[in-house]
């Protein structure tokens, strides 16, 4: 799912074996009049004709068949779509359902209790549902999640077909075969890791593929698009698709294509085995859609800003997102959290191993970031240290635990972007990262450097190469595997870190790894270009407030100098020290106010009030980064290129 960096925070063409689930588990339905899914296969196919002819007017028609007998059926639409950590189903979106059986219109009735579920009955006779909806793609700067947010501009279209089918209640998903065939606009490329059956002009038939399958094998289409080969000579072809603003867009240079060239090679180099007949990297730019990346076996869904691959520090501050939707073909759809397997996409997932599916993703997209030369040495001890600043300065610490930013995973990955600190949201990203270079520089530390996370990574994801049948695990899983590349008390390890709350951050890897966090007041490469990018200000770890360019204040460290004074998200910076707002300004007043004991004077706007605040602070600007201490530098070593 989405990378922390951008709070984006993301295939298999074959019908998935059986995998563990418990039987309380199989047996929920969210829906009592449902009937309780059971693993046999579903008797017929259904089909799909998607017409993404009008995707540039946001408009996605939808026409499905689905075999069926006669008497009582529902149908769901998919709720819980994998790698989405939430009920998510953009079901809102789906208008103008008409549902017939021989010709005829039936009625059809909501489920009160569950509202992605339908009930209706068929006729006697009948042994064929006809479907046809469409999916509404939200516009520019509309929704906030992955499916609700806009997909569609008038030269590009990104489908998730989550969004455009329903399928029978009472079974399992990877039961059900489906046989989609999509209509693009005249001239239109697409990208996609389904397999093709036949082609007719703008019209494209695949192969049929399970419920599941089609579920995780999203599609890209544009008039401006670019596939480049990214494994040449290799057995397991691997290609990165773009669609694009603009022709100039989707162009990657020499050094471009060699770098994510080399995300491929060490990625694999990492895992020791593959779990994909092919994958298909499926990247998006363009300012006019929803900026994140979604996770899929044989694929991504990667969108990020158009000039991605044409500005340098849009390119430095973004280019963890692919490594990390990659590094979750192996963690998270191959090896998948016991209880975020489900039987289909309306049973409940439940998020506790989080830390572990997206935190541990989150690292590796990190460490690899850096082996694949995105990112230099610096650039990544950069990301670091800002991770480091922002989770030591998380005062939501005090009362919700790590562990908790995981179970709750649900509640709060669509929440507000204000009181992040207090409220602390997916911490399981950021402060995963900083909780698995523990567990890395520990295990290298306890086996004098001979053993590294690189050897769990074999042991715990290596095994049968080439397979994309998941395989689940649990926390025991974890400590075991830990246990075995290096013997130490793993459970309590990790649940010490977990389960903490207080004011320190728990996690010493950075330390552990011969460097230590310190501030100054000049930002580093990587805060510097968030902040050209975003054309905001970070005083968080200074007067304890963010800022847009605006004067709009973004987020307040709770109890901070700021928060004190009166400060609060969506109040509105109008003046400092007299004069109009700008970041520069409150900058300078920051720097001034650090040989001065008169307060820092703010004019600010609440709604239509106006108050003066004063903020009584003095320590002057401060911005993170990591500098050198006493023992081996095995941060160094950890990023450092594999062969």
């Amino acid at each position: 799912m989405k990378s922390h960096s951008l709070r984006f925070s993301l295939i298999a063409a074959a019908v998935f074996a059986a995998c563990s689930l418990s039987a309380t588990v199989a047996a929920q339905t969210e829906t009592a009049d449902a009937p309780a899914p059971v693993d046999q296969p579903y008797a017929g196919m259904l089909t799909l004709n998607v017409d993404l002819t009008d995707a540039g007017k946001r408009i996605f028609r939808s026409h499905e068949t689905i075999p069926v007998k006669p008497g009582a059926v529902t149908l769901f639409y998919p709720k819980w779509i994998p790698g989405e950590h939430a009920p998510s189903g953009p079901v809102q979106n789906v208008s103008g359902l008409i549902i017939r059986a021989n010709g005829k219109q039936l009625s059809w009735r909501r489920d009160l209790h569950d509202m992605f579920a339908i009930h209706l009955d068929v006729p006697q006779g009948a042994s064929q549902l006809d479907l046809e909806f469409q999916f509404l793609s939200p516009g520019d700067g509309e929704g906030s999640n992955f499916g609700a947010s806009a997909s569609a501009t008038p030269d590009l279209v990104d489908v998730e077909f989550n969004q455009l089918a329903f399928y029978p209640a009472g079974y399992y998903t990877r039961q059900i075969q489906i046989q989609p065939t999509v209509v693009l606009p005249q001239g239109w490329k697409f990208g996609s890791a389904m397999e093709v059956d036949n082609q007719s002009g703008n019209t494209i038939r695949f192969k049929p593929v399970s419920f599941n399958n089609f579920v995780d094998s999203p599609l890209i289409a544009g008039a401006n698009f670019n596939r480049v080969d990214l494994a040449p000579g290799e057995k397991v072809p691997v290609h990165l698709n773009v669609v694009g603003d603009g022709a100039k867009d989707v162009k990657l240079t020499d050094k471009q294509l060699e770098q994510q060239r080399n995300v491929v090679k060490q990625t694999n180099l990492l895992f020791g085995a593959h779990h994909y007949d092919h994958y298909d990297f499926l990247l998006t730019l363009s300012d006019h859609t929803g900026h994140f990346g979604l996770e899929h076996h044989q694929s991504s869904d990667d969108r990020l800003p158009a000039n991605f691959f044409t500005d340098d520090d849009m390119h430095l501050v973004t280019a963890s997102l692919m490594p990390h939707e990659f590094v979750h073909s192996w963690n998270g759809k191959f090896r998948r959290p016991a209880d975020l397997w489900t039987p289909n996409f309306n049973v409940p997932m439940q998020d506790d191993l989080l830390w572990v599916y997206e935190g541990l993703t989150d690292y590796w997209c990190g460490v690899l970031t850096a082996r694949a030369g995105l990112w230099t040495p610096d650039q990544y001890r950069d990301s670091m240290a800002n991770i480091a600043a922002e989770m030591t300065y998380r005062t939501g610490r005090a009362w919700r635990s790590l562990q908790d930013t995981a179970d709750a995973a649900p509640l709060t990955y669509y929440g507000s972007e204000s009181w992040i600190n207090w409220i602390r949201d997916t911490d399981f990203y950021p402060e995963g990262q900083l909780l698995w270079l523990d567990v890395d520089t520990k295990i290298r530390e306890l086996s004098g450097g001979k053993h590294s996370l690189d050897d769990f990574a074999h042991a715990f994801y290596g095994m049968d190469n080439g397979s994309y049948v998941t395989k689940t695990y649990t926390f025991d899983d974890v400590v075991n595997t830990l246990n075995q590349v290096q013997p130490f008390d793993w459970a309590k390890f990790l649940r010490d870190r977990l389960d903490y709350t207080g004011n320190e951050l728990p996690e010493h890897g950075i330390e552990r790894g011969g460097w230590k966090l310190v501030f100054d007041d000049k930002p580093n490469a990587e805060a510097k270009a968030w902040e050209g990018i975003r054309h905001g200000a970070n005083f968080a770890y200074s007067m304890g407030v963010m800022v847009n360019q605006s004067g709009r204040i973004v987020d307040v460290q709770w109890n901070g100098p700021a928060f004190q004074a009166g400060l609060v998200p969506g109040l509105t910076i109008v003046a400092v020290n007299g004069r109009d707002f700008s970041t520069d300004a409150l900058k300078d007043a920051i720097v001034a106010a650090k040989s001065s004991q008169a307060p820092i004077e703010l004019l600010v706007k609440n709604v239509d009030l106006y108050s003066t605040v004063k903020v009584d602070y003095h320590g002057g600007l401060r911005y993170p980064h990591l500098v050198r201490a006493d023992g081996k530098d095995l941060i160094g070593a950890i990023v450092a290129p594999r062969k």
